[in-house]
């Protein structure tokens, strides 16, 4: 699939300051906290987190299709539309 604009800027912002990186991509997260923790620790361990988060984006979007996918937290993704009727279509419950 490749590399997008959008990913290219959020590379750029990721260098400048990695917690900011981390809200695009995981929204208001335990991943936000732990990226803003570990920039307070260390520059570096900021920037290998928010990269990270950056890289399993782009996975979830080359598997699922942009926009087709839910972070759901710790770097993993799943696909917003499934196919077929949801599980427990036509159940009383």
């Amino acid at each position: 699939m490749g590399v997008r604009a959008s990913d290219i800027l959020l590379i750029l912002v990721a260098i400048l300051f990695p917690p900011a990186a981390a809200a695009f991509v995981t929204g208001c997260s335990c991943d936000l906290l732990i990226n803003i923790l570990l920039t307070a620790l260390g520059y570096l361990p900021g920037h290998i987190h928010a990269f990270w988060l950056i890289y399993r984006k782009m996975k979830a979007e080359e598997q699922y299709g942009r926009g087709g996918f839910l972070y759901i937290g710790n770097g993993q993704y799943e696909p917003i539309y499934h196919s077929g009727p949801p599980a427990n279509y036509g159940s009383t419950h």
